[in-house]
């Protein structure tokens, strides 16, 4: 059985909460998970409740905070509060003084980039699902792209790319808040320090809301950079949520790994 603790205040100013699904034998050397649901502009916490259930039986104590959502808060609101959320975890009372090398975290979507935003500067191991990591760049590229959350109904296309591409142009313009060409280059995961950036495996399907020049650039950008990047493109045209229960497992066993090797317990 899992013990579940919701609304866990960590950022009273925000308004701020996290829930909390805690394993059956939780001692001193859990194994502690962070998951970001996707959204920027929707999504919430409670929305990962099966796969956080699923996490706190395989052993982590997993953790599955919100945080602020456009057009309330623009960019880098969510960002911001993805770092407050690290430092409040590592402050609190649910870590021990050595526990940043027990933490790991995974990212859904746009969750996934703000789980590359922490990696970079607090070094937990990172799986990514289908994480958002070129936005200046695939802007300027689409400029005629009319942003849409519905394109289907809102403006009548039919085709599966030009709806994905009118969506992911909408949650990016919706988080940023304008098409200011600074702001979208800050918002790019490759512009993220990555100093102290360990394990990272980032997940795509092979059709996405965009085309997967922009992942496998960046990928390769920090492994010239000497990081550890593994880039697996699985088949289908899911997105995120759509597959990541099915590679749940396999997301669990690479940070499994990357631990052991962070803490010589291999």
């Amino acid at each position: 059985m899992v013990v579940t603790v919701n609304n866990i205040a960590y950022d009273l100013k925000h308004g701020l909460k996290t829930d909390i699904y805690y394993p059956n034998d939780t001692d001193s050397q859990t194994k502690i998970l962070i998951f970001w649901h996707g959204g920027w502009f929707r999504g919430s916490k409670e929305s990962i409740r099966d796969v956080a259930i699923d996490l706190a039986n395989a052993g982590f104590m997993t953790f599955v905070p919100d945080y602020r959502l456009a057009p309330a808060d623009h960019f880098p609101a969510a960002h911001e509060d993805a770092l407050n959320f690290a430092a409040w975890l590592l402050a609190s009372n649910y870590t021990d003084e050595d526990d940043e090398n027990n933490i790991v975290q995974i990212g859904a979507s746009s969750g996934g980039t703000l789980a590359l935003k922490v990696a970079g500067m607090y070094g937990f191991p990172t799986v990514t699902w289908s994480a958002p990591v070129d936005f200046s760049s695939w802007l300027a590229d689409h400029q005629e792209v009319k942003p849409s959350v519905n394109a289907k109904e809102e403006l009548g296309l039919t085709k599966q790319q030009a709806i994905n591409e009118a969506f992911y142009k909408y949650f990016v313009l919706t988080y940023v808040g304008s098409e200011d060409s600074d702001l979208l280059a800050d918002l790019d995961a490759q512009s993220y320090d990555y100093t102290k950036l360990g394990r990272l495996l980032m997940l795509n399907s092979a059709a996405e809301l965009t085309d997967l020049a922009g992942v496998t650039d960046f990928a390769g950008r920090l492994a010239v950079r000497g990081h550890q990047v593994d880039l697996e493109i699985i088949p289908g045209n899911g997105h995120a949520m759509d597959y990541g229960r099915d590679y749940l497992r396999e997301s669990m066993t690479y940070l499994n790994y990357a631990l052991s090797l962070k803490t010589g317990s291999e």
